[in-house]
């Protein structure tokens, strides 16, 4: 599985393609497939994200999980304060990190 993850133009914050659009949450992002090179270059050409990458991820039952350590972390949010995680009131929200 193959997505598709960047930095919003006008907040910095990481987001995930979701097939169509940019979402802040992984588990909108959706497999790009073979086309995620070229979705990324058109998205950064248009202006939409800032330097898009593909990544390689798992299907869970959760959703999307990032292959690498680095972009799990990104997935999640700030790694000091688990208040100030994407999903703060969740317990389990930084469990599947390591």
């Amino acid at each position: 599985m193959k997505l598709i993850t960047g930095n919003d133009l006008a907040t910095g914050d990481v987001v995930w393609w979701t097939g169509d659009d940019w979402s802040r949450h992984v588990e909108d992002a959706k497999d790009a497939g073979e086309q995620a090179e070229a979705i990324a270059r058109e998205q950064e050409a248009a202006r939409r994200v800032n330097v898009p990458y593909v990544i390689e991820a798992t299907a869970t039952a959760e959703g999307p999980r990032p292959a690498h350590i680095k972009d799990r972390i990104r997935a999640l949010g700030p790694t000091v304060r688990p208040d100030l995680t994407l999903k703060p009131a969740d317990p389990t929200a930084g469990s599947w990190v390591i």
